[in-house]
């Protein structure tokens, strides 16, 4: 399956959450300390992502509950973030040029996140 959550290693002893596909990452969380912080942010997004709103901050539009957020960057590029019900990103992706690319990274862990298998490599 090309697509899979990935437990990887980060600086410090600490442990990272991704979303790939191939060799690509889609999206990541911040540092965890443990890696069943990191299993655990796995599991929110399986469970809320597939029925999460998306909500496109750079046309001034305001969400609530587990959501996705379509970012505007500085440089006119735009970023996704998975939030969760208290506010907090729990995943980010790389930067886009088109909105339509920021959709998609949406839309691949919408459909295919659920279903996706967890390798530990850290």
């Amino acid at each position: 399956m090309p697509h899979k959550f990935k437990i990887a290693s980060a600086k410090n002893g600490e442990f990272v959450a991704k979303f790939v596909y191939n060799a690509e990452t889609l999206v990541w969380s911040e540092n965890y300390k443990s890696k069943g912080s990191a299993q655990n942010c796995i599991d929110s997004i399986k469970k809320n992502a597939p029925a999460a709103a998306t909500v496109d901050l750079s046309n001034d539009e305001v969400g609530k509950g587990y959501r996705f957020e379509i970012v505007g960057s500085k440089d006119g590029q735009f970023f996704v973030r998975f939030v969760a019900a208290n506010g907090e990103t729990m995943v980010r992706s790389e930067t886009y040029t088109s909105k339509s690319s920021a959709k998609n990274c949406i839309a691949s862990l919408q459909k295919n996140g659920p279903a996706a298998d967890v390798a530990d490599e850290a």
